[in-house]
């Protein structure tokens, strides 16, 4: 499976040029790549969040879909949601049919809340063969998180990152830590540049294996860079020891399956 890690520096409250940032991105992508991950609230970005909100079935998303259409390639990207007035921090999967899975932030960073609420729910689907979960930035922070996804059989965990200076370390060891603990890849896109007021986003894109190796590590700079990932590890990783089968406490929750392919966990 081919991803392409797209790290940007998007602007705060300009949705027509980083919907234009992403359009361009998707149409630049290799043939043979399946899949692209943005950076956090990459279409409407953290400044203005109830301004620019938008529904899932809003045009930002609606052109995000016929491009990915036209390049027949799934895209993960963020936006600040509008559901009938309540306002998420959202993450999208995107393939070539439509919205395959959608993700609202669980874990709200001190200067999110009171602007969005958090998501309720973990979720997975299957994707080309693959089990794929989303989280989004501070969520990496917690094992939990990860520890979700994988207990909803996640084998491939996205996570949109708007993680900035002084933190790039903490997602640097955490992202290596989600994968190595559940045994399956965790790609990370952060975002670079300027933000509102003086945040500096710390870039540090990364893919890692289901051993908790780094395949590719970003720096500072915008970039667009393919990774290769070998399913193969997944089984590989498992045939010792299976962290999830020898571990003894499980994580609460309604566990839902549907008839799509998506699973389910309601945080109690």
């Amino acid at each position: 499976m081919k991803l392409e890690l797209v790290q940007l520096a998007g602007r705060d409250g300009d949705t027509t040029y980083n919907l234009e940032r992403t359009l361009q991105a998707i149409a630049s992508c290799a043939p043979d790549t399946d899949l692209l991950l943005f950076p956090e609230t990459q279409l409407t970005g953290f400044a203005d969040a109830r301004r620019l909100a938008e529904a899932l079935h809003g045009p930002s998303l609606q052109a995000v879909q016929r491009a990915a259409r036209e390049r027949d390639v799934a895209v993960v990207v963020g936006l600040v949601e509008n559901d009938a007035g309540t306002f998420y921090n959202t993450s999208v999967l995107v393939t070539p049919e439509g919205v395959a899975l959608s993700y609202r932030k669980t874990h709200l960073w001190p200067s999110e809340r009171g602007l969005v609420e958090p998501g309720d729910r973990f979720s997975t689907v299957l994707w080309k063969g693959i089990r794929v979960g989303l989280l989004i930035c501070y969520d990496i922070e917690f094992p939990e998180s990860a520890r979700a996804l994988a207990q909803l059989g996640a084998e491939l965990i996205l996570v949109s990152n708007g993680n900035m200076d002084p933190y790039g370390p903490v997602h640097r060891t955490a992202i290596m830590a989600r994968a190595q603990e559940n045994q399956a890849f965790a790609v990370m896109v952060n975002r670079v540049g300027q933000g509102d007021g003086d945040l500096i986003f710390a870039g540090g894109s990364a893919a890692v294996d289901p051993f908790g190796r780094l395949l590719f590590e970003a720096g500072r700079e915008e970039c667009q860079h393919a990774i290769e990932l070998d399913l193969g590890l997944l089984q590989a990783a498992r045939r010792d020891y299976d962290y999830l089968g020898d571990r003894r406490l499980r994580l609460p929750g309604t566990q839902i399956e549907h008839a799509d392919g998506r699973r389910e966990l309601l945080i109690p």
